[in-house]
């Protein structure tokens, strides 16, 4: 192993360029040699990240051109294990964009082979990284919010117009759907903060645009072991948007509007993670008891730390920086909620 991950990329949508070559071609721990897409355009965008960059046609024909340290899988979920599978056998260790897979018994097949294979295998869960996130959970560590009660999450977009992407066409059985899409991030989210779940309480789904394939609007309450409960939504017909985060403790509540700026400096402003000031974000977080009122500035948080934590797993030098286990529980939950649903 050279002193820098040599790094390939299947799959260059939005995930795949945005999310995860931008990161390792900025990254000095990689050195990002391959990306797998058929579209003449985005080969180019590919291009044009790194001069040791390779487009290839096919996952088998990068897998063939030589080691590869590391492997980000961002093709479609009902790829996913058989592009996981393939590059875990490689001898490469793995990232799985999320949805980790459609079904719990495809992540199963996945975190059975990287076992076999004795590779490191991570999930792609960025928004642990949120600055938002990091920030309610270090309040709720000090004990600035007492016991936590009650969470709320969301995900809101205003999209009146269906998109003619994948996602919006595929089915549930091959991983479309909003509940699949921004459900890992809420899920994750939430035991991250309150624990493991005792059960689904409840849950909605709903096609709300004409001729969509699968959910474009959900809604989920969760019980916690602890006996905090958890309220996630997503959707995407929503005109003016709630609050992202509010949670609720013993001794106040904390409330944070807008997303993370990080994926509108990335697909909007175009930055690049090595620009001066990507990680900056002008939101702050509010805090509320009674008639108590207090601004916080939100910590700091990158996506680009996920990458670091990658590398020194990879390296034998720390644990993988999200547990695949993780994914499979989130998955467990998700398909509940799809059954009472």
């Amino acid at each position: 192993m050279t002193d820098r991950l040599i790094a390939g990329v299947i799959g260059f949508g939005v995930a795949g360029e945005f999310f995860h070559s931008r990161f390792l071609a900025t990254n000095p721990n990689y050195e990002l040699r391959g990306v797998v897409t058929t579209d003449a355009a985005r080969a180019e965008r590919a291009r044009a990240l790194a001069p040791t960059v390779e487009v290839f046609a096919s996952v088998d024909e990068m897998l063939k051109s030589g080691q590869f340290d590391l492997v980000v899988v961002a093709s479609p979920p009902a790829l996913h294990v058989e592009h996981a599978t393939a590059a875990l056998a490689h001898g490469a260790a793995v990232v799985v964009d999320k949805p980790f897979a459609p079904t719990v018994a495809d992540a199963n097949r996945i975190v059975e082979a990287a076992v076999a294979h004795d590779r490191p295998l991570v999930v792609y869960q960025n928004r642990r990284w949120d600055r938002d996130f990091r920030t309610i959970q270090r309040m709720l560590a000090d004990g600035a919010l007492g016991t936590p009660h009650t969470f709320e999450s969301r995900f809101e977009r205003w999209k009146p117009q269906l998109d003619k992407n994948w996602k919006a066409t595929t089915t549930v059985d091959a991983g479309g759907g909003i509940l699949l899409d921004l459900g890992p991030h809420l899920v994750d989210q939430a035991v991250q903060l309150l624990g493991p779940v005792r059960r689904v309480a409840h849950a909605r789904l709903r096609i709300l645009h004409d001729g969509g394939a699968a959910d474009d609007d959900a809604f989920l309450e969760l019980e916690h072991e602890s006996g905090a409960v958890s309220r996630l939504s997503a959707g995407s017909l929503v005109g003016v948007t709630g609050p992202r985060f509010r949670l609720s403790g013993t001794k106040g509540t904390v409330v944070v509007e807008g997303l993370d700026q990080q994926e509108h400096a990335l697909r909007v402003d175009g930055a690049m993670p090595s620009d001066p000031g990507f990680d900056h974000d002008t939101r702050v977080a509010q805090f509320g008891a009674g008639d108590e009122r207090s601004t916080i500035a939100l910590d700091p948080g990158s996506y680009q730390d996920f990458y670091d934590a990658v590398a020194a797993a990879v390296r034998g030098q720390g644990p993988v920086p999200v547990d695949p286990r993780d994914a499979v529980r989130t998955m467990e939950i998700l398909e509940e909620a799809r059954r009472l649903a």
